[in-house]
């Protein structure tokens, strides 16, 4: 008898174990909050790692489809100092596959191919031991029963309660997302300040980051320390004063910069929060985690790419033990935390480089990683 397997979350760790598992020849339900893949903005662009996201992708037979989306000339990166001289220059040639970009969208929509989502499905409660296996609430009155619920809804999961009472805090560092559209025709200054992959600049404990999409798209990412409520007397659906605001953040930098900020369309409050460097739990029967739902951390190359390997791992396990499938998850767990606690640890260390009291700490990190670029 097949065991009843859902995953909740319809991001890259709930989809690539999803394809994965269903490759190996066991049906899974995919249950996502969302009422449609369209239903919000994708988000950015993603370098996916060789040994991590790229292995994932080969362990769900898409390495072919990858290659043919992917943009190896994305992991270009050019750094400035405030004044708007170039400080570093790395280009990427189209045989550079250590990193290569894709946009979150594309990956998401690769990822689905056949999958049957089970979209506008909003999970509340997952209670384990209940009855006939994991009982699962969701946000219209309805329950249903699984032999396996894996949370792989983000930093705000659902699921994770259920294993665990730790939740994420705020690292200190805020973002705020802003974007340039057809930047190629209706900015060609900008184009060229930021070339074919991203650049970067940064102050005390600041920094202002751009970084190409497919499309002609651009994300704009400001970064700085501040206190949560940063923005107590901001109303942040006020473009021109979050604008204004941010501006202020950056007096004296190089006009060509700022312009990344002058010509934004909007802005989105992404305030940084992490769970605990090591978090793991104490094993529950029919209940486990991928992704940022077990492990968020900083947002510095490596989330997307271990949630991938993440949902791969745990569905290579399920389906290599399929006679016992909980000896198959606490396997999976354990070889999930060394990993995550390893990352955790780089990335943490990475954030406090990147916005430090000291400009010259994010032009030594990236000289530290650039050659595993």
């Amino acid at each position: 008898m097949r065991q009843r397997i859902a995953v909740v979350g319809a991001g890259p760790a709930g989809l690539t174990f999803a394809r994965v598992l269903r490759r190996r020849g066991h049906p899974v339900t995919v249950l996502e909050r969302d009422p449609a893949p369209d239903a919000r903005p994708p988000g950015g662009t993603l370098d996916l790692h060789e040994g991590l996201g790229q292995l994932a992708l080969d362990k769900a037979g898409l390495m072919a489809e990858f290659r043919a989306l992917s943009r190896p000339e994305g992991q270009a990166m050019r750094i400035l100092d405030t004044d708007g001289s170039v400080l570093r220059d790395w280009r990427s040639g189209p045989d550079d596959l250590a990193n290569p970009e894709i946009d979150r969208g594309q990956l998401r929509d690769l990822l689905i191919g056949p999958l049957e989502v089970q979209w506008g499905r909003g999970v509340t409660q997952v209670v384990p031991g209940a009855g006939d296996g994991v009982l699962v609430h969701f946000a219209d009155g309805r329950q249903e029963s699984f032999d396996l619920v894996v949370g792989a809804d983000g930093a705000r999961s659902r699921v994770r309660p259920a294993v665990s009472s730790v939740t994420p805090h705020y690292t200190g560092i805020t973002l705020v997302e802003s974007s340039l559209d057809d930047v190629d025709t209706r900015h060609p200054d900008l184009a060229r300040l930021i070339g074919d992959g991203s650049v970067a600049a940064y102050g005390v404990n600041r920094g202002l980051v751009a970084q190409r999409n497919s499309g002609g798209h651009v994300k704009v990412y400001v970064q700085f320390r501040a206190p949560l409520d940063w923005h107590a007397n901001l109303d942040l659906a006020d473009v021109e004063a979050v604008r204004t605001s941010l501006l202020a953040l950056f007096e004296g930098w190089a006009p060509a910069v700022l312009d990344l900020l002058r010509r934004g369309d909007a802005f989105v409050h992404r305030p940084l929060h992490v769970l605990p460097v090591s978090h793991t739990w104490t094993h529950v029967p029919g209940v486990t985690l991928l992704g940022d739902a077990a492990h968020l951390m900083p947002p510095l190359g490596a989330g997307a790419n271990l949630a991938m390997l993440d949902g791969a791992e745990l569905a290579e396990s399920i389906a290599n033990g399929p006679d016992d499938l909980d000896k198959a998850v606490r396997a999976f767990e354990e070889q999930m935390w060394v990993r995550a606690d390893r990352w955790a640890k780089i990335t943490t260390a990475g954030l406090e480089r990147l916005v430090s009291p000291d400009p010259a700490d994010a032009l030594a990190l990236f000289d530290q990683v650039h050659p595993a670029r």
